[in-house]
């Protein structure tokens, strides 16, 4: 009986000190390199929930509710009835407006949230239900219930300061007069927010939200310009040689998605234990605590870094075996979420696109040019990818400036450590999971098999050396076999054929970035020739 009595407050003061623990850790001194990018993580997860600015809106109704009373304390009543459109009427009046507006604004933030509801689940049922992140996320659909429901806690104090039997300072005239006001813009925003969400669920507008999406994330992890001094540090030889230094296996540290690879904390690890930490599992993967994410390589003890204090000063370090502080900091350096949600992975940003046209050529809702849609935003975001520089695998630890001897800097050339190594995917896995994701479930479907065939020659235009060349050529294949072995009708085939035929002829010739390719099929070319006949 003693032990059931005890056995809740044990539990929770176990997990209280858990969730201490862990914050302490995760904003100590070793992972606080990567503190830039946890906030902007953070603020993510904040913006992602769907109370955090209604309830921002609460909190600024219940600051302005007493400010606004203060203020009017302080004003004139003589000088307030000069304003035409203030409020001039006695306590009863106020209360009465107030309550109006208090009971009437609730009312129509249920209205709101009821109307959000039905609109998240028609979207769940035929956009998927990784889509529901954008419309919950949505700035304005979050401002729109904030305001109603801020309106209210403000009305609600207001209402509070509003006394009977106090002559001077019974009604709050300004206070009442805002309230006024900001009912008269909830009415505003009620008709806006009908209008919002008529856009919202049209399959075009999540489409290209889905697409803005992903070439944020690519212009966050691609660049514009090839770093020079990154392909220097390549020709280090740990490059080549760290495989063959004794190897300590990585596990995940629990189940989950990984989320986020916080690069700086990892390098800071790699170089703290004298080693290079190569990471095989790459943004939204799913791994176990069983699972081997990757090697810890530790660097011989008589490697040239290993050095003891040299001109290099604090960049040397003797090498040490990955112990119970490794693990821990390794914990810190990733991010491992339950469910996959969303974080700045490009893979994920596409699968949303691939999943709205998967789902539109289910048969139940049968909607192919919503397919296209989706095949001809993925190949704008690819197209962006196949032009910029790919994030580099192999990061270096690199010595920080010290400004107590320049001299140093000056007399001696760059210094970098190879520490992480990251899996990048290259440009062939995206185009395999999102552009040949929908050519599986479009075999039988000439308009999207031509769609994704258009999409090769679109893709061409972009591509910047001979491997990507292979890779449209092979998709290109992949299109041409599952339309021949699939499609209904021999004519169909003939077409898809004809058409791929062009376009294998359009990306093996070298100066085509400098052509136009339009399909023209041979049924088209029979009646134009007949016209020209008619008409000479």
């Amino acid at each position: 009986m003693n032990n059931t009595k005890y056995k809740l407050p044990n539990n929770i003061i176990t997990i209280s000190l858990q969730w201490v623990r862990k914050f302490l850790h995760l904003w100590s001194i070793q992972t606080l390199t990567n503190l830039p990018e946890r906030l902007r993580n953070l603020w993510q997860q904040l913006l992602g929930s769907y109370w955090f600015i209604p309830t921002a809106c609460v909190l600024l109704g219940i600051i302005l509710a007493p400010i606004l009373v203060t203020i009017d304390q302080q004003f004139d009543r003589e000088t307030v009835k000069e304003i035409s459109f203030a409020f001039t009427g006695d306590d009863q009046a106020a209360r009465a407006i107030m309550t109006a507006i208090a009971g009437a604004v609730l009312g129509v933030a249920g209205t709101t949230f009821s109307i959000t509801i039905a609109v998240l689940s028609m979207a769940s049922s035929q956009f998927g239900p990784r889509l529901l992140r954008n419309f919950l996320t949505d700035t304005p659909n979050q401002f729109v219930l904030g305001a109603f429901i801020g309106t209210f806690s403000y009305s609600l104090l207001v209402l509070k300061s509003i006394h009977k039997y106090d002559v001077e300072f019974g009604v709050p005239q300004l206070a009442v007069t805002f309230a006024i006001i900001m009912a008269i813009v909830c009415a505003l925003l009620l008709v806006y927010f009908v209008q919002h969400m008529v856009h919202a669920i049209q399959a075009s507008h999540v489409i290209k939200d889905a697409s803005d999406d992903a070439i944020e994330n690519i212009n966050y992890w691609y660049s514009d310009n090839c770093e020079i001094q990154y392909q220097r540090d390549l020709t280090h030889e740990d490059v080549t040689q760290f495989s063959d230094w004794p190897a300590t296996a990585i596990y995940a540290p629990s189940s989950g998605y990984l989320q986020q690879i916080y690069t700086e904390s990892l390098v800071t690890l790699a170089q703290d234990y004298g080693g290079v930490l190569q990471l095989h599992t790459n943004l939204g993967h799913f791994v176990t605590d069983k699972n081997v994410m990757g090697y810890f390589y530790q660097r011989p003890t008589d490697h040239a870094s290993n050095l003891q204090k040299t001109q290099t000063a604090n960049l040397a370090i003797m090498p040490r075996t990955p112990d119970g502080l490794f693990w821990q900091r390794f914990a810190t350096g990733i991010h491992l979420e339950r469910r996959p949600v969303h974080s700045n992975d490009i893979a994920y940003s596409l699968g949303q696109m691939t999943e709205i046209a998967v789902r539109a050529l289910s048969p139940g809702i049968n909607d192919p040019k919503t397919a296209v849609n989706c095949v001809q935003s993925l190949t704008a975001c690819l197209s962006l990818m196949m032009r910029r520089q790919p994030p580099n695998s192999y990061h270096f630890y690199t010595l920080p400036h010290n400004e107590d001897s320049p001299e140093v800097i000056v007399n001696q050339s760059r210094v970098a450590i190879l520490s992480v190594i990251t899996k990048t995917p290259r440009i062939s896995d995206f185009i395999d999971v999102s552009l040949g994701e929908i050519r599986r479930y479009a075999t039988a479907d000439l308009m999207v098999l031509k769609a994704l065939c258009q999409a090769m020659t679109d893709l061409n235009y972009a591509r910047v050396n001979s491997a990507q060349r292979q890779t449209l050529l092979h998709e290109l294949s992949l299109i041409e076999r599952a339309g021949e072995e699939n499609l209904s009708y021999n004519e169909l085939v003939v077409d898809l054929k004809a058409m791929c035929h062009q376009a294998r002829q359009f990306i093996h010739n070298d100066d085509a970035n400098h052509q136009h390719f339009e399909y023209v099929s041979a049924f088209s070319t029979h009646i134009h020739q007949a016209l020209q006949t008619q008409s000479s």
